[in-house]
């Protein structure tokens, strides 16, 4: 048999050829391996796992189509707007024919915040297909912007290419409309998008934020419950709820299902509407309901309204938070100055809420750290023209002016008062004109105008009676109540404001019976929700004159509800029978009556396991104090039985006083070391007892 021979040349070629053809197999089926597992982890959401694998595809072949538009993709969805905005560049560039990626690239830019960049690569797209899509990055680059006439001129020209029913110009639309404040018009776009679209919890969340908005509480709480009940069913994995019940739960991150359920959003709304329906309890619970995260973990907005609802019980832990917050926006203000084109996005866009500067001013001098607000103003003179409304600016300088100069202070209270007496005169007339047409929607309209200029007008009136407070001139308090007795003297907080300025002239105690009453009666099922201050006033207002049946009952009533929360909730403490007691005591201690006034107070703090506090104990040592000094004067003399019990009154606070403190820490305080044995109760009464012991042995 003849065979053609082959020549080494062509023999080499061939088997080089052969190998090459295997090796590009190899590495072919390597590749749609890689592809398989990166398509897994995606649709798992396994996105770090999945740009792992991704990297690798695209590091061995660059120009891989399916590798960059996959690694832009998954970059987009965690976030990192600006890798992806560089995968998107690079497919556009090596595959110009395809104007899809070049919109990807334009809306990359967009979430990163490089609204001018995202804008110019948008005017470059010219393909008719994508215009309707262009159009609305286009709007969303205006909004952002604030350019809110062009965003509208852009927003009618996506109605005008699509019909009246597309979801995302409603939504759009509906933006545009909240921020101009039109909130009303708002709210009928995005319910319009919710019935075109169904159920979209984001939606749904914009629709109970207009409610809020125009103060319409109920069906705002009704929306935001209809989007946990869907949260909590879809995603039990987000364990909404465990926290408030005291179970040890895990982060959950902040992973895609928890952003697209809108759980955060709708709990943070929750707190919000149940902190203006004074339900503080409520609010901060609402807090705790939410999935479970780290506190590095906390979006701006969590992390603000924690702030806002721990500062009464720690101050100095909110002061840190808002300050962080603010740290935040004056980075992001710096990186902006050095580079236009800069933003930060470690947490999203926004990275401090806009009412931050002022809520930690207004915090500021609820303390009276007024040098601190003062510097805060002077120091950051651009926020405070961009996030400080007039009224704001005007009520913080008035505050300030006050520590320096009262007179003047007085004079910008006076002022204000004016202009906003005039507006919640005009509101309360155009109130009572929609009662007579008996229109229901004139009425709440006016009735939101009226509480709205209500809410604007007591601070500034309270602020001003306050100097003359301060110098104990109670005359011309109540005189300044009277004068605008005609524009607010159906306000609970004006009628109890008169009544604490009747108590305080110690010769008007019927009239503050007749302000404090009304106030008590109202909440008499729930007396607890009622100021113990306030129930205290009004004991002694009983007492002094002589309706002592009238002062027995309401503290009958006090003991039955504190007995009874106390059944319901054993760890709990209720201080309001505590404080009205210690009242009546330092009253009669004042009087000289120290045998009645001293039982009084130690009866105020049993059991002392649950009455003993840092305010009850401070209250409790004056008149022990005042009463020693009395005796060491030889003023008084008091029975041995009852020396005995403040004995024994001061051995059962040393036992049961040791983890309590006599004062508060500092909220701006450093080195203060409030945790020293030397402030707690026990060494306290220590030394109380051994002044007695001297001034009885002497």
């Amino acid at each position: 048999m003849a065979f053609n021979s082959i020549k080494d040349g062509e023999f080499t070629k061939t088997i080089y050829n052969m190998v090459t053809s295997y090796t590009y197999l190899y590495h072919y089926f390597v590749m749609l391996e890689m592809f398989s597992v990166s398509f897994k982890q995606i649709k798992d959401e396994r996105y770090h796992d999945a740009i792992t694998t991704l990297v690798t595809i695209v590091d061995a072949n660059p120009t891989s189509k399916a590798g960059l538009s996959l690694l832009g993709y998954c970059c987009f969805q965690i976030q990192d707007f600006f890798n992806a905005a560089s995968c998107y560049e690079q497919l556009y560039s090596l595959y110009s024919e395809q104007e899809e990626y070049k919109l990807y690239w334009a809306q990359s830019l967009y979430e990163a915040g490089l609204y001018g960049s995202s804008l110019k690569v948008c005017n470059q797209i010219v393909d008719p297909k994508l215009k309707g899509k262009v159009l609305k990055l286009e709007a969303a680059i205006r909004f952002a912007e604030d350019d809110l006439a062009a965003a509208m001129n852009t927003v009618n020209a996506c109605f005008a290419l699509s019909s009246t029913n597309d979801v995302d110009t409603l939504v759009n639309m509906g933006c545009i409309r909240f921020k101009e404040e039109d909130y009303s018009r708002a709210l009928v776009k995005f319910q319009s998008a919710v019935h075109v679209s169904g159920f979209e919890p984001q939606l749904l969340y914009n629709v109970a934020v207009c409610h809020y908005k125009m103060k319409e509480y109920a069906p705002a709480i009704k929306s935001i419950a209809d989007i946990i009940e869907r949260g909590i069913r879809d995603h039990p994995e987000l364990s909404v709820g465990m926290a408030t019940e005291g179970l040890e739960v895990r982060s959950v991150g902040n992973t895609l299902a928890l952003h697209k359920s809108a759980l955060v959003e709708a709990f943070n709304l929750k707190a919000a509407t149940e902190y203006q329906l004074k339900n503080f309890e409520g609010a901060k619970e609402a807090l705790t309901d939410m999935p479970p995260r780290l506190e590095s973990e906390l979006d701006p907005v969590t992390l603000h309204n924690m702030a806002l609802l721990t500062a009464d019980a720690n101050p100095s832990e909110s002061f840190d938070k808002l300050q962080f917050l603010l740290l935040q926006q004056v980075t992001q203000m710096q990186q902006q100055l050095e580079n236009p084109e800069s933003r930060l996005t470690g947490a999203g866009p926004l990275v401090c809420p806009p009412e931050t500067f002022a809520n930690l001013l207004l915090l500021y001098c609820k303390y009276e750290y007024f040098d601190l607000a003062a510097d805060l103003m002077a120091e950051h003179a651009d926020l405070t023209y961009k996030h400080l409304s007039p009224y704001v600016f005007d009520f913080l300088e008035a505050l300030i002016t006050q520590q320096t100069s009262p007179e003047e202070a007085f004079a910008k209270f006076d002022a204000l008062c004016v202009r906003y007496g005039e507006t919640v005169r005009r509101t309360g007339t155009n109130l009572k004109e929609a009662r007579r047409q008996q229109s229901s929607h004139a009425i709440s309209a006016a009735g939101l105008a009226h509480e709205q200029a209500m809410e604007t007008y007591l601070p500034v009136l309270m602020n001003q009676a306050k100097i003359y407070w301060d110098r104990e001139n109670y005359v011309q308090v109540e005189k300044l109540f009277r004068q605008s007795a005609e524009l607010c003297g159906d306000a609970d907080v004006w009628r109890l404001n008169v009544a604490h300025t009747l108590f305080m002239q110690e010769n008007k105690f019927r009239e503050a019976t007749s302000f404090y009453e009304p106030l008590v009666k109202q909440n008499y099922d729930n007396i607890l929700d009622v100021s113990a201050v306030v129930l205290a006033n009004l004991c002694v207002c009983y007492l002094v004159t002589s309706q002592n049946e009238e002062a027995e009952e309401l503290l009958r009533k006090l003991e039955k509800e504190e007995e009874q929360k106390s059944l319901e909730n054993p760890q709990s403490k209720f201080f309001h029978l505590s404080i009205v007691n210690l009242v009546i005591g330092t009253l009669y201690c004042s009087k000289g009556n120290y045998e009645f006034g001293i039982s009084r107070v130690i009866k105020s703090l049993e059991p002392y396991h649950q009455k003993l506090g840092t305010d009850t104990w401070f209250y409790a040592k004056r008149c022990l104090m005042s009463l020693l000094e009395n005796m060491a004067k030889q003023v008084v003399v008091v029975k041995d039985s009852i020396l005995d019990d403040i004995l024994q009154f001061l051995d059962s606070c040393q036992f049961y006083g040791r983890e309590v403190q006599t004062i508060l820490e500092n909220p701006t305080a450093v080195n203060l070391n409030v945790s020293s044995a030397r402030f707690t109760v026990t060494y306290e009464a220590r030394i109380i007892k051994c002044l007695l012991l001297q001034i009885i042995r002497n």
